[in-house]
């Protein structure tokens, strides 16, 4: 789960060159991906800052990319560049994604029911070696290893469910 992503090297060499750039411009990188949908390819980069995104800062980034990119030239094929905010309920995919949540209230998603359910509310306790440990609302912990975790998002709703 963490770390890990198609197009790998591409992610690894995009995430060198926009990582400072994001950080120059007061942003954080929250995550780099590089995907195949339909016919088309995407470079997906997405950045988060305290106080939230606005257009602005995702004009900034992508200026800010045009020419380092261009000079790198890490991406064989064509593709689309898009600059986005992580915005709601984001997927936490990177090790310092869960870092910062641990203690929060997330939405997992699993790839086979426990207690009854595929979907659970919980807060996040724990991240390790892709390992999720979490609190239920009763206050039972449990841990569950990455190949039964499907997806993690932030709880940005908790109310709902």
């Amino acid at each position: 789960m963490a770390e890990k992503r198609k197009g790998g090297n591409v992610v690894n060499t995009v995430w060198g060159i926009a990582e400072p750039l994001a950080e120059a411009l007061g942003l954080i990188l929250w995550d780099v991906r590089f995907v195949k949908e339909g016919a088309n390819w995407y470079l997906r980069i997405v950045i988060d800052k305290e106080g939230g995104v606005n257009i602005d800062d995702c004009v900034a980034m992508n200026d800010a990319l045009d020419a380092p990119l261009d000079e790198a030239d890490p991406i064989q094929q064509s593709y689309n560049l898009q600059v986005m905010s992580a915005g709601l309920e984001r997927e936490l995919t990177r090790d310092f994604h869960f870092a910062a949540y641990t203690g929060e209230r997330i939405i997992l998603k699993l790839r086979a029911a426990f207690n009854g359910a595929k979907l659970h509310k919980c807060v996040l306790r724990g991240y390790e070696n892709g390992d999720v440990t979490v609190e239920f609302d009763d206050g039972a912990e449990h841990r569950f290893p990455k190949n039964e975790v499907s997806v993690v998002k932030a709880d940005d709703f908790p109310e709902d469910f």
